[in-house]
């Protein structure tokens, strides 16, 4: 059970409750996607889109833990955040949440267009309607749907500087897309027992270790294709396409031995352990690789 009185709270709660680790994925994703554009607004209003963005997804972090207090109360790595350890009042994270995301689209529709604030508009519900309120408490394949709000950064940073939609930045949304999954689960296997407590639906939990191995490698496939499609179809250059086969590679042989694992317990050398270590580097290289090749090679 959560606190009914607030302790004291400080910058570091209500940072904390923006979940400033996954910002910073979203963030670099939104930021590549706009640097990748054809064109580039000017320096302050390209700011203020990523600037949009980040609230955006502080928005989103805000409101999912503002909900979901109860279940993190129930789980080990989430029972000293702010809301359950009751550092923080509950209304007040649902005021801040609310106020920052609508904020974050207002700006974003002044500063750039409203094509791009829709996006980030559609992006925040998205998260937290459907995935939070309705896909997790509900169906193993939460992660699956729910995964396309993280999906969105790259959309909207290119929207923000074009004021259009692209094949590339779908294809950017698709990586996510398809990324999410096995990032996720690769996690999930270690953190079952928490899910399990409070009654949250994971994979793992409903389906088994080995039934979420093979989802892993399964999805890695997909993922690897939209990764590597923009090189083939012209739509980045030679820097991008040796990056992007070269990194799907690694991940698709480290997505190997946890389909090949029969540890029914991860332990700390768990080949999942390795593949969402580096999913997370993967990522973040992908997309640095998409920018260096928008510009050197043009």
């Amino acid at each position: 059970m959560t606190n009914t009185v607030a302790l004291p709270a400080d910058w570091r709660d209500i940072l904390a409750l923006t979940k400033p680790r996954v910002m910073s994925l979203v963030v670099f994703t939104g930021l590549c996607g706009l640097l990748a554009a054809p064109q580039l607004p000017p320096l302050a209003l390209g700011f203020t889109a990523i600037l949009c963005i980040a609230l955006g997804a502080g928005a989103c972090g805000a409101l999912n833990q503002w909900y979901e207090v109860e279940l993190d109360a129930k789980m080990r790595r989430t029972a000293k955040r702010p809301l359950p350890s009751g550092r923080m009042d509950r209304q007040g994270a649902l005021h801040f949440g609310v106020g920052l995301g609508a904020f974050s689209v207002v700006l974003m529709g002044l500063a750039t267009n409203w094509l791009a604030a829709g996006l980030l508009a559609v992006s925040i519900l998205f998260y937290v309607v459907v995935y939070t309120m309705w896909l997790k408490p509900r169906t193993a394949q939460n992660i699956v749907i729910g995964g396309a709000a993280g999906a969105f950064p790259p959309l909207i940073g290119w929207v923000a500087a074009t004021g259009h939609f692209a094949p590339l930045p779908v294809l950017l949304f698709a990586l996510i897309f398809m990324w999410t999954p096995p990032h996720f689960w690769a996690l999930s296997l270690f953190v079952r027992s928490d899910y399990a407590t409070a009654g949250i639906p994971m994979l793992p939990v409903v389906a088994g270790v080995q039934n979420t191995r093979r989802q892993i490698f399964l999805y890695t496939l997909p993922m690897a294709a939209a990764a590597i499609a923009p090189w083939p179809l012209r739509l980045a250059g030679p820097i991008y396409g040796v990056a992007a086969g070269l990194l799907s590679a690694i991940f698709v042989l480290l997505a190997l031995p946890v389909l090949a694992n029969q540890a029914t317990e991860p332990s700390a050398m768990a080949p999942e352990k390795r593949l969402f270590g580096f999913s997370v580097l993967y990522l973040f290289a992908i997309f640095g690789a998409l920018v260096a090749d928008r510009w050197i090679v043009g």
